[in-house]
């Protein structure tokens, strides 16, 4: 699935409309550039679940654990920048696994910020979420001041076998 987001609030937007689609044991891996919109579209995630917030960058603690509101699921919200010597490394790998991730994941939403490479081996069962953003176009400014988004969605194995992801891009 790919979507085109003018603005940060329309980032936010598709976190919202694809959070409707979660359930407890969901795992979603984002990546991007840096400033691409992962917290963003995470921002988006915690409002669509309903969980308490604010949804701030997790970069300096690694882990943050927003409990429900209501009777929905926790977000469990992690940045795996810091983690080895660099996103993708068996090392990052091996930290992410350290931060006993796999106790929660069964009873929340996970999201991992620059988990591509790294989050994988931590469900069979997932979405993966890229957030691209453009290189040096100075007139692409939205009525934020931010450059255009492109998202891509992309959801791996059987639990979301006939789950339609577009209908939540629809509805944004």
């Amino acid at each position: 699935m790919r979507w085109e987001a003018s603005s940060a609030d329309d980032t936010r937007a598709l976190g919202v409309r694809l959070a409707g689609l979660l359930r407890r044991g969901d795992l979603v891996v984002l990546s991007g550039d840096l400033g691409a919109g992962k917290t963003t579209f995470t921002q988006g995630l915690g409002e669509g679940l309903g969980v308490r917030g604010p949804v701030t960058s997790p970069t300096f603690v690694i882990s943050r654990v927003h409990p429900p509101l209501g009777g929905g699921p926790a977000l469990v919200h992690v940045d795996a920048y810091r983690l080895g010597p660099g996103t993708g490394s068996g090392e990052a790998a091996l930290e992410l696994d350290d931060l006993d991730l796999d106790a929660s994941l069964e009873d929340a939403v996970t999201v991992v910020e620059w988990g591509a490479g790294v989050a994988a081996g931590l469900a069979d069962d997932r979405l993966e979420v890229q957030l691209l953003r453009p290189h040096g176009d100075p007139g692409g400014a939205g009525d934020d001041g931010l450059e255009p988004r492109t998202v891509l969605v992309r959801a791996v194995g059987p639990r979301w076998d006939g789950v339609d992801l577009g209908g939540a891009v629809r509805g944004a």
